[in-house]
């Protein structure tokens, strides 16, 4: 189990979902399903080296999914809860918390790093439903490219039609003199796997001999981040 490596996502596995919707235009999730889960399970450890199981637990659905240790023939178990959706509140628990397991072993992990992606409404089909604003278009990821550190570098958006809504492409971060230290989008990356992973900002200033975080150079603020995306959630198994 120690040297299988766990595939990154490509494009046709990842999905969009509209979130935060307002008439001047929308912003778009990147998520994966449980089939990405199960197949990527299914070609990193064999179909028969994998399980899962759920458990309840004061009224919440928790996931284990195990992996068979190859040399010493030992299961393995990471795990995590699930959020209920609009629908069917059991079965999307389960199947939530079975994505946030497989989140833990490390499948679409990479995900974590996406830009924020916002649709202007002029790109996005738009409408009001009484006080809500809708969309009915489908958006999908027409391209993907990662760094060695399984981050996001570049993303292309497209809609139904294959016309691009969206492209982004992550500026390569270079240290200068007279640089000022970190961007807020790479604060607010740092504060989101911080809060993700539980780890204290302290316990970071301390490993890598910080005084501010604030002024970490682009070299350890790249070790940070390879560090904790190889931390497992807060409260998981």
């Amino acid at each position: 189990m120690g040297n299988q490596k766990i595939r990154l996502l490509s494009a046709d596995e990842i999905e969009c979902r509209a979130a935060a919707i307002t008439e001047k235009g929308l912003n778009l999730l990147l998520y994966k399903d449980a089939r990405v889960d199960q197949r990527i399970l299914d070609e990193t450890f064999g179909p028969f080296h994998w399980r899962r199981s759920h458990q309840c637990m004061n009224g919440s659905i928790y996931c284990t999914v195990e992996i068979r240790d190859g040399e010493s023939g030992e299961w393995v178990a990471k795990q995590d809860a699930g959020a209920a959706g609009n629908f069917e509140k059991e079965k999307s628990q389960a199947s939530d918390s079975f994505k946030r397991a497989c989140f833990n072993w490390g499948i679409g992990r990479e995900l974590y790093s996406a830009p924020p992606i916002w649709i202007p409404s002029a790109k996005a089909r738009i409408y009001q439903k009484g006080d809500k604003y809708c969309c009915n278009e489908r958006f999908s990821v027409a391209s993907i490219a990662y760094n060695a550190l399984r981050e996001i570098t570049e993303l292309e958006i497209a809609d139904s039609n294959g016309a691009v809504v969206y492209l982004w492409k992550k500026e390569k971060i270079q240290k200068r003199e007279g640089d000022k230290g970190l961007s807020k989008r790479q604060r607010d990356y740092l504060e989101a796997e911080l809060k993700r992973t539980g780890v204290e900002i302290k316990a970071v200033q301390e490993r890598y001999h910080i005084e501010n975080p604030k002024q970490m150079s682009s070299e350890i603020y790249d070790k940070v981040m390879a560090a904790l995306a190889k931390t497992k959630s807060l409260g998981a198994a």
